[in-house]
């Protein structure tokens, strides 16, 4: 019997829970698991649901000749518990995206301009790789390492969108080269020479 009625009562709180429509973040908030804390709807405007920033190119001056503006919660607080953010990648000629993952979400590329080579290497190993034209469209599952060449002789530019408002982004070369790990783990893990490994440091800022 009393399980009878716990089980009519959880299916009546159910039945009359309330939906919320939106939770624009509230930034000055820690961050948690399930996202960051919403702000009062009294408080929420219609800008909250507005991002500008992709309609201007990125700086592609630097190391990789090419910038990725996103638009994720922490820049776009109306994302918040959505599951989806995007981010728009400009290349210059020679321009790379490297190797990268990002562990909380699946993403897809949509091509606006120039030509770009993208692909993603699976679990098993097996090599993926297509170069695209505008209005051209690739997928890459989540957590498999991937990239993004320039495939022209001109600037080139597109959108990704990804199922979470906070993809996360880990860099292969920088996650090996860009930090104080030691030389030697790096080369016992790499197969790389020392030399290399050094050389790579230096020109990603690493140490050790």
């Amino acid at each position: 019997m009393l399980r009878t009625i716990f089980l009519l009562s959880l299916l009546f709180a159910l039945s009359n829970a309330s939906v919320q429509d939106f939770c624009v973040a509230n930034l000055k908030r820690a961050e948690t698991p399930a996202g960051y804390p919403c702000i009062r709807p009294i408080h929420v405007k219609a800008t909250d649901f507005v991002f500008s920033g992709l309609g201007t190119p990125g700086n592609t001056t630097n190391i990789i000749s090419a910038a990725v503006t996103p638009a994720f919660v922490a820049q776009f607080p109306g994302l918040n518990g959505l599951g989806l953010s995007t981010a728009r990648l400009d290349l210059a000629p020679k321009g790379v995206i490297p190797m990268h993952t990002h562990p909380g979400a699946s993403e897809v590329l949509y091509v606006l301009d120039g030509s770009i080579t993208a692909g993603f290497v699976s679990s098993a190993n097996a090599v993926y790789v297509q170069t695209l034209k505008p209005g051209q469209v690739m997928v890459f599952p989540q957590g498999l390492l991937h990239f993004q060449i320039n495939a022209g002789k001109s600037s080139a530019a597109a959108i990704v969108t990804f199922n979470s408002a906070s993809p996360g982004l880990q860099i292969l070369d920088f996650a090996l080269f860009a930090n104080n790990l030691p030389t030697e783990l790096v080369v016992g893990t790499t197969f790389l020479d020392a030399t290399t490994v050094k050389k790579l440091k230096g020109v990603l800022g690493g140490t050790g």
